[in-house]
This record gives C-alpha cells, sequence and structure tokens, in this order.
C-alpha cells in the first residue's frame, strides 16, 4: 500500500501539538468579555485578568495595524489556568488562541512583564498576521479547504521564523522590556559566533541532532529588526503580503526581499546577522574541547569545596545528577519529568519539583516537591497535587521554602516540612509580588527575586512571620535570578546592557556590588553558588552550559550605584513607532462580562482535509469546538478496489469524564463475489462509544491507559438485481479495547525510549443478529541496544477469531513484513528490530529538503497461522511466515519547518507468500508513526 502525506495534514498539524482536546472538567463555568478584536473565555476567578487582557489588546491593536496589515477578524482567547506549563499559541485550524497563565520562574529567559501581559502583546500579533496572510492563492486555499488551506499556504511561503521574529519585535517595541533586549535571548547566536562555528543556513534553519542549534525565535528576530531598522516600518507588511499571495510561483518570499530591499536573499540575511554580531563583539573567543555538543551543566552545588552537585543533560542521555571531585565524575540518579532544570542542595539531598499531569483533565497538572538523598541515590515524592516552583531547604533541613502559584495566579510563598510535607504557613503578599527562586536568611527571613505589577524586578527580604517585604535594589526592568546567600551577601545574576553578569548585594547596608576576578567575556554568567573557598556559575557556549569554577581569595566586590539600562541591541526602530512603549500608557478598561455558553458554535467546521492512502481518497469535513470538548466530521470516502462510495460522520465529545462518541456511514455499491460473479449491496453502519483515557505518568515515566467500548450496528441492503437471490441482512456488535504505554524519558538522540512498553486488547463480539467473535493482542517491549543510542525491540501480536464467523470484521493484525496480508483464524507473531543510527547529514537541497538523521535497522518476523475451509476445497491451512531484512529511514525537513521521516524497507522471505505477490525479495517505501 502506497500512501501520500499530504503537505497539509502535516503543516496544520504544528499548530494543534499544544491543544488538549477534552482538558478540563465539566464543573468549570465559562464567561467571556468581548470586544471587535478579542473574545476572552475565561473561569471563574481570572475577571481581573481576563480584562487587562481585553484593555491592552483593545488599545493596541490600532497602534500596530500598519505596520502588518488593517485586516481584523475577531479571535477566540481562552485563558487555561489550571496547568504549570508557561506557553501560548495561536493556530488555525481552529482560528482560536490558548494562554497557559502560570509564569516562568526564570526572568531571563522570556522576561519579567506580566504573565498575561506579556503574552497578549506577544500572541496578538499572530493573529494580526492570519488575519492579514489570508490574501492572494493563499486566500484561495482557504476558499477550497478553509482554515487549513490557508495553514498551508501560509506555511509553504512564511517561514516560521517571520511568524515568531516579527511577535518577539511586537513585545519589544510595545513594551519597556521584550525578548529584543534581554541578552539570554541571543546566547545561542553569540555563542556560535564565538567559537567560530559557521554553520549553513539551512542547517541554521533546521537544527541537528550533533550540534546545539538555537530555534527560530532570536533568528527571526535579528531578521525582522534588520529590517525594520534599514528598510522602515511597512517594510515587512509589504512583502509578507507578496509572500502570502504566491506572488512569484517558486521562493515567493526571497523573491519579496529582493523586490522591497534591493538585496538577495543571502546578502540580506547575512547584514541582519553581521548587524547582531557587532552588538556582541566584546564576547571572547572560546576554544571548544570537543567538536560537537557536549551537554548542558546547570545548578552547581557545592558538597564542600571540592565537590559539586549538578544537572548534566546531553543529546544521548535524559537528565542526570552528577557528582564531581576534581576530574571524577559519578552517576547519582536520573531527574524525573519536570518543567524546571532548577534543584537547591543542602547536607546531602536535593529538592526540586517535578511534573505531574491529572489522572484525567489534560489543563490540569501539576508541579510536587522531589526530594533526592545523594549518598543513596533515593528519591521520595513529598508533595502531592501541588503547584510547587523553586524549593530550597532551610538551614536546620526542617523546612523548605517554595513558591506556589495556584490556578487564581497569586504568588505565594510556603514554608513546608522537609519530612511529611505538611504546610506549615503561607506567606502574606500584600504587595502582589511574584516571587522567584526563595531562599532561606537565617530563621526568620528569606530572600527571593521579585517582580511587581509592572514586571519590574527587585530581590526582597521577606519577614516570614509578618510577610513585609524589604527591597534591597530599586525596581528596575533588568531580570534578576538565581540568589545565592553567603552570610550577610547575596550572590546573583542580573542583566547588565548587552550581557547577564554576576552580582552581589550586602543585605545590611544594601550596597550593590559587580562581582569581578572571574573569566571576563564569557556569554553569560548565571546560577552562582559559594563554598567556603569557591564560586561555581555557569556560562553559555556552543557545546551547552558549562560549569566553571574559581577561588574566593581571587573574587573581588566592586561597588556600583544604581542600575544600567537595558540594550536595544543597535535597533533604534524600538524607540521611533507610534507604539514604542505603549504599554507605559495603557489604562484599565471595563467590559461587559457574560456566560460563556460550553455549547457555542458546537460543530465549528473550519477545514477540508483530504487524504490519499491507496485505495482509499477521501475528503474530511473538519470540526471542532473553541472549548475542544466537541470533534466532528464529515466524510467521503472512495474505494479504488471496488469502486464503492462511502458518506459518513462520526463525532466525539469530551467534555464529561468519559468520552462519547457517535457516528455512522452509509456505503453505496459494495462488492462481493458470489460463484464467480459480483455482487453489489449497499452498507448502512451505525455506532456509538465510550472511552476514558487515563494519565498516570509521574516520576521517571510516562503511563498512559485508554479503556473503551462501542455498539456498532451494520446493515447490508442488495441491491435491486440481486435481491430475488439474497436477504438483507443486519447484525449487532460490541468492540471493547484496552490500551497501555508506558516508556522512560528519551534524550534528543535516542530513536527509541530505552525501556518502554505498549499493549493493545480487543475483543470484538456479535450480540445481535449473527454469531462472530474476533481477539487481538498487539504489543512490544523496548529496550536499550549496545549503544546509547541504540534500541532492540520486540513485537508480539496475537490474533484469534470464532472458526464460523458470520460477520467480516476488521483486520488490523500486523503481519509479517514483507508478506501480503490475509485475516486468518488462528494467528500470532513474534519479531524483534534492531534500531541504529547512520549518519548524521545535517545537508540539505534548495531549502526544499533537508536530511537531518539517517537511521537503520535490521529484524527478524516470524507469523505462525492457521485457518479452517480457507481453500476452494475445503482443506483447512496451517502455515508459518517469517523474514529478514532491514530498513533504511530518512529523518527530513521540508521546506525549512515541517518534519517527515520516511524509509526504504527489504524484505527476504524464507517461506511462500501465499495470498500474493511473487518472489522472494520485497522493497516497499515506509512512512513510520510514532508509537506513542
Amino acid at each position: 500500500m502506497k500512501r501520500l502525506l499530504f503537505p497539509l495534514l502535516i503543516l496544520t498539524a504544528i499548530g494543534a501539538k499544544a491543544q488538549q482536546f477534552g482538558g478540563n472538567p465539566p464543573s468549570i463555568k465559562w464567561k467571556q468579555v468581548n470586544t471587535p478584536a478579542t473574545r476572552v473565555i475565561f473561569s471563574q476567578g481570572m475577571d481581573s485578568v481576563a480584562q487587562h487582557v481585553a484593555a491592552t489588546i483593545a488599545q493596541m491593536n490600532s497602534l500596530i495595524k500598519p505596520t502588518i496589515g488593517f485586516k481584523q477578524k475577531q479571535v477566540n482567547i481562552v485563558l487555561q489556568n489550571q496547568t504549570t506549563i508557561s506557553n501560548a499559541y495561536v493556530g488555525l485550524a481552529p482560528f482560536r488562541s490558548e494562554f497557559y497563565l502560570t509564569p516562568s520562574q526564570n526572568s531571563f529567559d522570556v522576561g519579567s512583564l506580566p504573565w498575561w501581559q506579556q503574552l497578549a502583546i506577544h500572541e496578538y500579533r499572530h493573529v494580526q498576521q492570519y488575519n492579514n496572510f489570508n490574501v492572494g492563492f493563499s486566500r484561495a486555499l482557504r476558499f477550497v479547504f478553509g482554515e487549513g488551506g490557508q495553514a498551508l499556504g501560509n506555511a509553504m511561503t512564511v517561514p516560521d521564523w517571520f511568524f515568531e521574529g516579527d511577535a518577539v519585535f511586537n513585545e519589544t517595541l510595545v513594551s519597556s522590556q521584550g525578548r529584543g533586549r534581554l541578552p539570554m535571548f541571543f546566547n545561542g547566536y553569540r555563542s556560535l559566533w564565538a567559537a567560530g562555528k559557521d554553520y549553513s543556513w539551512m542547517k541554521l534553519r533546521n537544527g541537528s541532532y550533533l550540534d546545539y542549534m538555537p530555534n527560530h525565535y532570536p533568528l527571526g528576530y535579528m531578521m525582522i529588526a534588520y529590517g525594520r531598522e534599514k528598510y522602515g516600518d511597512t517594510f515587512w507588511k509589504q512583502l509578507t503580503y507578496d509572500a502570502a499571495a504566491f506572488k512569484g510561483v517558486f521562493y515567493p518570499f526571497q523573491g519579496a526581499v529582493k523586490k522591497y530591499s534591493g538585496q538577495d536573499y543571502t546578502t540580506f540575511r547575512n547584514a541582519a546577522l553581521d548587524h547582531f554580531k557587532e552588538q556582541f563583539k566584546t564576547d571572547a573567543p572560546i576554544k571548544l574541547s570537543k567538536k560537537h555538543f557536549a551537554a548542558d551543566e546547570e545548578y552547581p552545588a557545592y558538597v564542600n569545596d571540592s565537590t559539586l552537585l549538578y544537572l548534566r543533560t546531553s543529546y544521548k542521555h535524559i537528565p542526570q545528577f552528577i557528582l564531581r571531585t576534581g576530574g571524577k565524575e559519578i552517576s547519582i540518579a536520573v531527574q524525573s519529568v519536570t518543567n524546571d532544570n532548577y534543584f537547591s542542595y543542602h547536607n546531602g539531598k536535593a529538592v526540586y519539583s517535578s511534573y505531574r499531569p491529572d489522572l484525567r483533565w489534560g489543563y490540569r497538572n501539576y508541579g510536587e516537591l522531589r526530594v533526592l538523598d545523594i549518598a543513596t541515590g533515593k528519591e521520595r515524592l513529598l508533595t502531592r497535587k501541588t503547584k510547587y516552583f523553586s524549593p530550597a531547604f532551610g538551614a536546620d533541613d526542617k523546612a523548605i521554602v517554595a513558591v506556589n502559584v495556584p490556578a487564581t495566579g497569586k504568588s505565594e510563598l510556603h514554608l513546608i516540612d522537609a519530612e511529611s510535607g505538611k504546610l506549615i504557613k503561607a506567606l502574606p503578599n500584600e504587595d502582589g509580588l511574584f516571587y522567584t527562586y526563595p531562599k532561606f536568611y537565617g530563621p526568620a527571613h528569606l530572600i527571593s527575586a521579585v517582580r511587581n505589577s509592572k514586571g519590574e524586578m527587585s530581590l526582597a527580604l521577606v519577614n516570614i512571620e509578618t510577610g513585609s517585604n524589604t527591597y534591597l535594589l530599586p525596581f528596575s526592568f533588568e531580570p534578576i535570578a538565581f540568589p545565592q546567600v553567603k552570610g550577610d551577601t547575596v550572590y546573583f545574576s542580573k542583566t547588565d546592557g548587552t550581557n547577564d553578569e554576576l552580582f552581589a548585594v550586602d543585605i545590611k547596608s544594601r550596597q550593590l556590588f559587580s562581582v569581578t576576578g572571574v573569566p571576563a567575556g564569557l556569554i553569560g554568567y548565571y546560577q552562582p553558588n559559594v563554598s567556603d573557598g569557591k564560586l561555581a556559575f555557569s556560562s553559555f557556549t556552543a557545546n551547552g552550559y558549562q560549569l566553571m569554577q574559581v577561588g574566593l581569595g581571587s573574587v573581588k566586590l566592586v561597588p556600583v550605584q544604581g542600575n544600567s539600562k537595558l540594550s536595544d541591541m543597535g535597533i533604534n526602530a524600538l524607540e521611533q513607532d507610534s507604539a514604542s512603549h505603549f504599554l507605559d500608557k495603557a489604562k484599565p478598561q471595563q467590559f461587559a462580562e457574560t456566560g460563556y455558553n460550553k455549547a457555542r458554535n458546537l460543530f465549528n467546521f473550519h477545514s477540508i482535509f483530504p487524504t490519499l492512502d491507496d485505495p482509499n481518497y477521501s475528503l474530511e469535513l473538519a470540526g471542532q469546538n473553541i472549548l475542544n470538548t466537541f470533534q466532528s466530521s464529515v466524510l467521503f470516502n472512495y474505494n479504488r478496489d471496488e469502486g464503492y462510495k462511502q458518506f459518513g460522520y462520526q463525532a466525539t465529545y469530551s467534555g464529561l469524564f468519559p468520552y462519547l462518541s457517535a457516528g455512522g456511514s452509509y456505503t453505496i455499491d459494495r462488492r462481493g463475489f458470489y460463484k464467480g460473479n459480483s455482487i453489489y449491496y449497499n452498507e448502512t453502519s451505525i455506532n456509538g462509544g465510550i472511552s476514558v483515557p487515563f494519565n498516570f505518568s509521574e516520576g521517571k515515566r510516562f503511563t498512559r491507559l485508554s479503556v473503551g467500548s462501542s455498539v456498532n450496528y451494520s446493515r447490508n441492503t442488495f441491491q435491486e438485481a440481486f435481491r430475488s437471490m439474497f436477504n438483507d441482512t443486519h447484525y449487532t456488535y460490541l468492540s471493547n479495547t484496552i490500551s497501555l504505554s508506558n516508556q522512560t524519558q528519551q534524550a534528543r538522540q535516542q530513536i527509541n525510549p530505552h525501556f518502554a512498553q505498549t499493549l493493545t486488547l480487543n475483543y470484538k463480539t456479535a450480540v445481535f443478529g449473527r454469531d462472530a467473535t474476533q481477539f487481538l493482542a498487539v504489543g512490544a517491549l523496548y529496550f536499550p541496544g549496545l549503544s546509547a543510542n541504540h534500541s532492540l525491540v520486540f513485537n508480539g501480536a496475537y490474533q484469534h477469531k470464532g472458526q464460523n464467523n458470520a460477520i467480516g470484521f476488521s483486520n488490523n493484525f500486523p503481519f509479517s513484513y514483507g508478506y501480503n496480508a490475509e485475516s486468518l483464524d488462528d494467528m500470532h507473531r513474534l519479531a524483534a528490530t534492531y534500531h541504529f543510527p547512520i549518519a548524521y547529514p545535517d545537508a540539505g537541497f534548495g531549502n526544499l529538503i533537508y536530511l537531518m538523521r539517517l537511521r537503520g535497522n535490521v529484524f527478524f518476523d516470524y507469523t505462525h497461522a492457521s485457518a479452517a475451509n480457507i481453500f476452494a476445497n475445503g482443506a483447512s491451512f496451517t502455515g508459518n511466515f517469517r523474514s529478514v531484512g532491514g530498513a533504511l529511514f530518512f529523518d527530513t525537513k521540508i521546506f525549512n519547518q515541517g518534519a517527515v521521516s520516511f524509509g526504504i524497507r527489504y524484505s527476504r522471505l524464507l517461506d511462500v507468500d501465499l495470498f500474493g505477490g511473487s518472489g522472494r525479495d520485497r522493497v516497499e517505501v515506509v512512512l513510520p508513526v510514532t508509537i506513542f
């Protein structure tokens, strides 16, 4: 069977990755705020945030329209406050946005602006992009295929770096911060320049399994900022209009760059990068000890003056806690799944926040504290179903302080019993601060980096008894993180112009110091830790975060006065637009709030998806409501083999604890054979079912279980010419399914997780009309191979069906490779496959296709089958179907952004293929799918 992956399906799926079908419990009552630009949908208690989001967008909208276009279509924005993930998206198919409202602790990464505000000024720019890219041939695609058609047209013509770079420019333009002013945002490219790594454009665009590559966000910002700076504020508006409209069939975006800049694409992008290279020319050249990416070494913690504990993450290995003494390193334990690698150490124990999803609701997840014993490598869970971040031990090891961010969004400092995990005290937060990385300072105080309601930062001395704050630094937009208390001095990282530097402050005098005596010219100084005699920190390189240590004797604290200013990185256009620093002038607004009906626009048909899966050719009209609780599709399918035409409808509702599904189809011109002649009939099918998806993931593993059952009714009506020969038939059967998957974490280069198990059981049995049964079990076991990135997989399957089945149930048995499959009475299969990487070419052609990895496998496949009355003479059959062979797979990117894997498999048949084909050698084109 040959299958064509229609690019529409690949590229429109990108926007759907973040969505959680049926992610919110039915107990949530939704409300809405309506403006011409947005409908903000929110749950009870989020009224203030919803009003702020709506007001910010309403006032910003007209100011930034001139630089992208004046088309406007209202977008639905759903505020999700149950999750610990800091993220958001805007997508087509359907057109909507979701904000995940828990802020990140690391202010260097995306800044310290109020998180709802950061999302509003960034994500709404994506809304404007989609509204204004519905032009020309992209518009024609939308007319034919719906929103998914526009998504295809836009993805083919406008690179992903533009979408994100333009949105980052907007957040930098309208605020006094934004990632365009944050040094960490540029660290990736700075590290490549400092190491003299001159990678090709296609490698920078597509990434690598061998070398560190920054993502498309900073690349996009540098391109957008340079274009605005050199050619004016409407440069990208004109350019992207032409590109999205497909003006110029081949490479319309590159052609538009040439048209509006007068430079060819290569010259333009090199000039953009050169502009920013000049901003960081003081970075010291870095000579790397290894050719390729080594590992991220993060959060150094002194066990003593000669021993460091830190977290190491490489492309070959999942995150591990490492003890380093001199040149000797020992792996202590693997880190549990987490959103943030931060941990704190004291007296032989490390504490950190791990990630746990809710059992059922995808938008609800937790940050649970785990304590690791360094001596034994054993870990224990301290809290359950909490939303804790950045924990740290007290000096007596009896208490832990952590940041609590509940669904209300109000940040709190919690003191937790280090043995029982019970809450000792929740400190009042009268100043409305957002706390990050708190530390104990004696028994009565805490030190924490804090953000105020404007997004400005300081260090606060927090009174444990009252919760009152004493600010050690004046508030500013310069990010602060990673405070480390040593005596009466706090060491920390803070932005200083174009770099993130080490500073210290005397708690009693509030004197700010610059930390000198450390190697100069490094790309960022992060996560400081101090022992009695040494200072350790992490700095960014092209081979990952690398630990560095200096003796305290060489460290000097030089007094400094006040704060420096964030750098515009040489982009004057940030200060010359009418929207510049808009947030400083934004005013509160109040909009009417009304209830939001969960049944609103339930069907919401948005796209037509064509599928070419020979011999089936289909069109699907897909629908999905804004709350993502109802998915439906109207389907037409043509089967080339039989010539039948099928019309169907299927829908699933996930707003309750179980999924409820129902559907039906009508098929015309089904074909069968009787005494050597074709007979034709029409088939009516109706189905209804219930299923429950469970997520048992926790700690170091991902575990999912799904249980479901459906009732299926089918009626066959013979066409007029055959009605005298056959009676119409009908039957009803149950289909019951259990699916389980369990796996460990997987490193970037690993083809499969080192340990994983999958099992699917399906039992079908007729209940009315006819007698029939079928049982199918399919499973796999995954093990590590001879090398870190190798994988050994054992597959097994068993199928049994009743000998006198009157129903031809669908056959999903995974037959041995190379053979034509047939549904027989009893079949069992055992297979072993060994996977291994071959090469990492990091090369491509014409910005059309890029080959990241070449990998292969070898296999042995064995199926034993038996059946009664299979031959014309009524004879039974028992036999084997064995094959050996191998496959070659290509992991690629198309159009510099869509990941596609395909392969070629060779099978040598060791037994006769009784059901079709000739010869013992078979070659197939393979399109693999993920296992979980």
